[in-house]
């Protein structure tokens, strides 16, 4: 598509990446061939570990990496090879690069101030009171960065963005700098932000609860290669191979290795009923339940075989670790529950819609997963 293409700024865009890849060299993609569709208005997430291609990927949307094979279309135009500033983007750093000589109004200001926006006085103030309004700056426009918190730079950073009215946000793990309870702040604020500007907002992090509490979409990736698109709730209970499926969650999902007999998966520390036989060729499986899915009974009742292996008080939830064969797992359980370590206890699970099977040799979901009617030894 002609970089000419008719487009119009301030408007939400959608963004298409077709087969996008950045090769540094060493034999290893940055990114391998990334394909995705981003709404207009959605939040879209890339979320993994450290090293995985979220912020390669983003910075190619940017323009701030040049990428080594495929394409990138915001709003319709085709952006490929066009610098950052032809791209109709803002882009919120994890630094909030504030100038500190300027005021808070001058710093959100100042993107508008550039001689080939020619933006007017009036303008410049409507939005900039506008953008204070939603983010809560109204009372600090006057200060300077140095007088601010962490979670006050960085809404002045998200309001510097605002103004530009850009057809797309791209925001570079912008709450990695600031302490809990402030990230958990500024979330909601962010979130609540997208939820009245209905903007188009690519976001990075490694924080899952961050991707659960904001993302319409999460891209999760890992060494490079998306592992699995959808819906953080879909992601976390459908998790697409034993990656998701263990770096969701906290903790992730357990796994117990085993085989499928018949109606029956079989383990070294007992058995479980399925709804249905699996066909002969998958072989050994790894069974999936979430640590919340797991409940612990007296030793002899029905359920797997188990030892108590340790407990961590977390206040609003108790974290069991449990023995079972070679491997150990996790229960989340009521704040109030007491174990022992070294008790030996018996362990359910809760419904058959909590079980997933995965092959065990490269981790993949089985499609259609058999559920659990019952547990028992």
């Amino acid at each position: 598509m002609s970089n000419t293409a008719e487009y119009t700024p301030g408007i939400a865009a959608p963004i298409r990446l077709r087969n996008l890849t950045k090769s540094f060299g060493g034999g290893r993609n940055a990114v391998d061939s990334l394909t995705l569709d981003i709404e207009a208005g959605q939040f879209v997430t890339f979320l993994g570990p450290s090293g995985c291609g979220k912020s390669t990927s983003l910075h190619m949307i940017a323009g701030l990496e040049k990428a080594t094979s495929g394409s990138i279309e915001i709003g319709g135009r085709d952006v490929s090879t066009l610098p950052p500033q032809e791209r109709d983007i803002a882009m919120v750093f994890q630094s909030y690069a504030l100038y500190p000589h300027y005021t808070v109004r001058e710093n959100i200001a100042f993107p508008l101030r550039a001689k080939r926006r020619k933006t007017s006085k009036e303008e410049i103030d409507r939005r900039v009171d506008y953008a204070s309004s939603v983010l809560g700056l109204g009372d600090l426009l006057d200060r300077y960065p140095r007088e601010l918190s962490g979670g006050q730079r960085q809404r002045v950073a998200l309001g510097r963005a605002t103004v530009r009215q850009p057809a797309a946000f791209l925001l570079d793990e912008p709450l990695s700098n600031l302490d809990l309870q402030l990230r958990i702040e500024t979330r909601t604020e962010l979130k609540e932000l997208h939820q009245r500007l209905g903007a188009t907002m690519v976001y990075v992090t490694h924080d899952q609860a961050e991707a659960m509490v904001l993302s319409d979409t999460v891209v999760l990736m890992r060494a490079g290669v998306v592992q699995q698109i959808g819906s953080p709730l879909d992601c976390y209970n459908n998790p697409a191979n034993t990656f998701v499926a263990t770096f969701l969650g906290e903790p992730g999902m357990n796994l117990i290795p085993g085989s499928v007999n018949g109606h029956r998966f079989e383990g070294p520390a007992g058995a479980v009923a399925l709804d249905r036989a699996l066909p002969a060729c998958v072989g050994e499986v790894l069974l999936g339940v979430r640590p919340e899915n797991l409940l612990i009974g007296p030793e002899g009742a029905e359920g797997l075989h188990a030892q108590v292996h340790g407990v961590e008080a977390l206040g609003s939830r108790t974290l069991v670790r449990l023995q079972t064969g070679d491997r150990t797992i996790v229960a989340s359980v009521p704040p109030s529950t007491t174990f022992q370590a070294g008790a030996a206890v018996s362990v359910r699970i809760a419904g058959q819609e909590a079980i997933r099977l995965f092959r065990s040799g490269d981790g993949s979901a089985i499609a259609d997963e058999p559920a659990a009617h019952r547990a028992h030894a």
